[in-house]
């Protein structure tokens, strides 16, 4: 099984889910993507999760971010759950919910931690870049929800460094200063971010979100 790391490629798949087959790759198109496991269908902290996950689906889309999620159960049970998820959490889970029942899935993005369970998968994320490339990987144990509003401000991050010489700090929201990148000269990086170059440190230099 190979270990994936930051910038690997994200391994492409074709699978079962809760809406028919999907490919990966085809299923992101030119989006970004979040591809985040579930222990088991029908357990109570993954209701809420899926649940929080569509109630943010308008927050994804601003931001173009197909999910996708994944539980070791089938299809037919996903479809049930479902239902539980969408009168629980008073919502409309729209997303896939992968069918890994061989563990395939699994497997290919190690998801399965045997020193935490052995057949379940730990509470994995995934964000994807459109060039297939992975941004960031966080593992949750089974008995920790997700934040995702976290996960909102971590894709507000990388989307934009992506674009701009810049990198966030501690606590970063969006719309707040950024970081100078370290391999920019301060003379250079006045005159590229012209809102303002706020030298804190010689290595540390502060400047207005480019991108406001």
């Amino acid at each position: 099984m190979a270990t994936i790391r930051l910038g690997d490629k994200a391994p492409n798949f074709t699978a079962d889910s809760s809406i028919g087959k999907i490919n990966l790759y085809d299923y992101l198109g030119d989006s970004w993507g979040i591809l985040f496991s579930h222990p088991a269908d029908f357990t109570p902290v993954c209701t809420t999760e899926l649940g929080t996950a569509a109630q943010f689906k308008g927050e994804f889309d601003k931001r173009n971010v197909k999910m996708i999620a994944l539980s070791v159960d089938g299809a037919a049970s996903h479809l049930e759950w479902i239902k539980d998820i969408n009168e629980v959490q008073k919502t409309n889970v729209e997303f896939p919910i992968i069918a890994d029942e061989d563990r395939k899935v699994s497997d290919l993005y190690d998801m399965i931690h045997p020193k935490a369970d052995s057949t379940l998968t730990v509470r994995s994320v995934f964000i994807i870049a459109p060039d297939r490339t992975v941004k960031l990987m966080l593992t949750y144990p089974a008995s920790t929800g997700r934040n995702f509003y976290e996960l909102l401000r971590v894709i507000d991050s990388l989307q934009l460094t992506a674009n701009h010489k810049v990198a966030t700090p501690a606590n970063w929201k969006n719309g707040e200063d950024v970081v100078v990148s370290p391999a920019i000269p301060t003379e250079e990086a006045k005159k590229m971010f012209t809102k303002g170059v706020k030298e804190v440190k010689p290595y540390l230099r502060m400047t207005p979100d480019p991108t406001l």
